[in-house]
């Protein structure tokens, strides 16, 4: 693939940015064939941040305080992916709800990662859910993003056991152990041209 031609991929974070230091670590291992052009944070001085700086990755912080209302903030982010020719969005512990008009910019374009197995347990505490109806199993799911809340096509997912004296946060250790293997992995498919959406169901090319 050409350097013209290689895809370009953004990182949205808002927090400690374990799994943006995954899909960096996978980029200059060159198990993704892409390159990680820049990390959007929504919010100044986060772990995300200090991880792309520490890896020389572009980091921009645009702060919503600095842009008022969802769609003028959006409307900045996607000024700026686009300038950087980006191709793939990938939501790394992103906090803040995206209107459906960024969703609809980069539809089968954007990907997130949730820890649990889609679509049990979508939105917030999903491990404390998981624990609080006693399931057996859980896991994460990387997905294509939609409108609605951790709905959208499904790509991977890895189950976790969970155990009988598990809190929330040994599960949550053990489920980001998982995220940080898979969201790589959905993110190489995705690069190799392998995913296609049809309707709900995502198939994966050989």
């Amino acid at each position: 693939m050409s350097e013209a031609a290689r895809l370009r991929i953004a990182v949205l974070a808002s927090g400690r940015g374990s799994n943006f230091e995954a899909i960096a670590r996978a980029v200059a291992a060159r198990s993704i064939p892409a390159d990680l052009s820049v990390l959007v944070t929504d919010r100044p001085g986060t772990g995300a941040e200090a991880i792309a700086r520490a890896r020389g990755v572009e980091t921009l912080c645009l702060d919503a305080r600095e842009h008022p209302g969802r769609d003028a903030h959006e409307k900045a982010i996607v000024s700026a992916l686009e300038q950087r020719q980006v191709g793939l969005v990938c939501l790394a512990g992103y906090l803040r709800l995206l209107g459906s008009a960024f969703v609809g910019h980069y539809r089968a374009r954007m990907l997130n990662i949730h820890p649990s197995l889609l679509p049990a347990f979508p939105g917030l505490h999903p491990q404390r859910q998981a624990l609080a109806h006693g399931v057996r199993v859980t896991g994460a799911t990387v997905h294509f993003v939609d409108e609605g809340t951790d709905t959208g096509p499904i790509v991977i997912q890895a189950a976790v056991p969970v155990r009988g004296d598990d809190t929330e946060e040994t599960l949550s250790a053990r489920i980001l152990a998982e995220e940080h293997r898979i969201y790589p992995e959905a993110i190489r498919l995705f690069a190799e041209g392998r995913l296609a959406i049809d309707g709900r169901c995502v198939h994966i090319r050989e």
